[in-house]
């Protein structure tokens, strides 16, 4: 929903009539994940895709019928074959289903002012859909704290599908399944990823670059200004020169940032520490020898840090991939914060 809200709202405020086509089930690989989506407006304005353009056509189509009439449409579109080679098909040997729904029926008008609350606060939410069965285009909206927004047609569903979609948000992956003959689909919607990097020393530096390669936002803490220059850092989206546990509960950690406590100083490092491991961030880690592990956590429950929240703490930081030089070990961490991201981290430890 992110990659097509601006467009979404300038449309919505100039009166345009809009529909939005959503990726919701897969057979096979496809360039674009399950909750891509695509907007389109009735002018031919579209923002977003769903595949890279093997289908965009055919669904901005069948998106003006479905503003015109007002119902929803799941349309699969798969590969097309000798006996009917005019269809509208995959050239990548897969299938894919498309929710197409206008975006002005009665769910989305209920739902949209707090989804764009938690859009605009970065807020880790889920929209869950009805895409077959009673109660089509229905849907329910969640957020990581357990309030929810709208109906999928029964307490009892809501409640279930709830559930379903925190277990989703968990692992911040989109997807579909069964309740009480529906098919519904739950989109999750997570902040922008951050990387914020404690400690402007050497292996941040390819971590910076490594970072932003795979699309997180990063962000190099370091009171200390000898290390903390433009210099060192000229990509890095943000520089603080300020102290590491300040700068940290004023960057408001959520459930999609990634902390990497780097500076090997622990008057540095355990602050930070102690305030990236009482938020909800996704990963946190620390550089250090494993042989110290223990002296680490010893300092931190010192300062107050709980048990359930050392449980969290990944140290020493990163993958077990043997690396030796600054770009290896940058490569280590991220490798690791892939995994957690994914609900995966310690698989291959």
């Amino acid at each position: 929903m992110r990659e097509v809200i601006a467009e979404i709202e300038f449309w919505r405020k100039a009166g345009r009539q809009i529909a939005l086509a959503m990726n919701v089930r897969k057979d096979g690989t496809s360039l674009r994940p399950l909750g891509a989506k695509m907007a389109m407006t009735t002018e031919m304005e579209i923002a977003g895709s769903l595949t890279g353009g093997c289908i965009e056509g055919a669904v901005y189509e069948e998106a003006q019928v479905v503003v015109r009439e007002g119902t929803p449409r799941l349309i699969r579109y798969g590969v097309p074959d000798d006996n009917r080679p005019w269809e509208i098909g995959l050239s990548c040997g897969s299938s894919l289903e498309v929710f197409i729904e206008s975006f002005h029926s009665p769910a989305w008008r209920d739902l949209y002012p707090p989804l764009k609350t938690c859009l605009d606060e970065n807020q880790l939410a889920a929209v869950v859909t009805v895409i077959a069965g009673e109660g089509l285009g229905s849907k329910l909206l969640v957020r990581s704290d357990g309030r929810r927004w709208g109906s999928l047609g029964s307490a009892a569903l809501d409640a279930d599908a709830a559930a379903w979609a925190q277990e989703r948000m968990r692992i911040q992956e989109s997807g579909w399944r069964e309740f009480e003959a529906r098919q519904v689909f739950v989109d999750v919607l997570p902040p922008p990823a951050r990387l914020i990097i404690v400690g402007a020393v050497h292996i941040a530096i390819p971590l910076v670059s490594l970072a932003k390669t795979l699309g997180f936002r990063t962000i190099v803490v370091d009171p200390r200004t000898a290390f903390a220059t433009r210099e060192r850092f000229p990509h890095a989206d943000e520089l603080l020169v300020e102290w590491t546990s300040d700068a940290l509960e004023k960057l408001r950690l959520d459930e999609n940032s990634y902390v990497a406590v780097l500076s090997h100083d622990e008057k540095l490092d355990n602050p930070a520490l102690k305030a990236a491991l009482a938020s909800p961030a996704r990963y946190v880690g620390v550089l250090g020898a494993r042989k110290n592990v223990g002296k680490r956590l010893e300092a931190l429950r010192e300062m107050g840090v709980t048990e359930e929240q050392l449980s969290r703490l990944q140290a020493p930081i990163g993958m077990r991939l043997g690396a030796v030089d600054a770009e290896e070990i940058a490569l280590s961490i991220l490798a690791a914060m892939v995994a957690a991201k994914h609900g995966a981290l310690g698989t291959f430890e």
